[in-house]
């Protein structure tokens, strides 16, 4: 008898304390808030502000990025040099946009990190780099290499969206 009352007295606490509505929390960016200025062809300065390896990255570049997007996934392609990669969008705050991307490089692998502001057809931001190299014995961290740039995007041409 007295396990039944404690049954019926935990239910009616959970009760209680049990929200009358539900309700689902959203965490994360949705690749809608993106603003689809964005997407399109851009030159890009980049000039090194700090780094821990002068020897490893160029202190200033020109680059040309197109960031298009195909259903749930935004990609960075350079057609130049051929390199393409899926973007992860971590922040979209109006026109400031944070993006990264991790992609292999030897036994290194390259993290960007970019954070901008869009105006129009143009951009300023950082771009933050860190070139891991791992071991190839047991796979240990051996050395981090890091870069920040202070980067300014010219839109080249139009945009790139395509719903699938």
């Amino acid at each position: 008898m007295k396990k039944f009352f404690v049954t019926i007295l935990t239910l009616l606490i959970c009760q209680l304390f049990t929200p009358a509505e539900e309700f689902t929390l959203k965490a994360g960016v949705s690749i809608d808030d993106v603003p689809k200025a964005l997407y399109g062809s851009w030159r890009v300065n980049a000039k090194l502000e700090d780094t821990n390896s002068y020897g490893t990255f160029k202190p200033q570049s020109v680059d040309f990025w197109t960031l298009s997007r195909v259903g749930d996934k935004v990609t960075l392609s350079n057609p130049f040099s051929g390199a393409n990669a899926e973007v992860s969008i971590r922040t979209v705050e109006g026109s400031l946009i944070v993006f990264s991307k991790k992609a292999p490089y030897d036994n290194k692998v390259l993290t960007d990190t970019i954070t901008i502001r869009l105006s129009d057809n143009t951009f300023t931001g950082i771009n933050t780099l860190s070139l891991d190299s791992y071991s190839l014995i047991d796979n240990h961290l051996m050395k981090s290499e890091n870069a920040r740039y202070a980067i300014k995007g010219e839109k080249i041409s139009g945009d790139s969206i395509l719903d699938k």
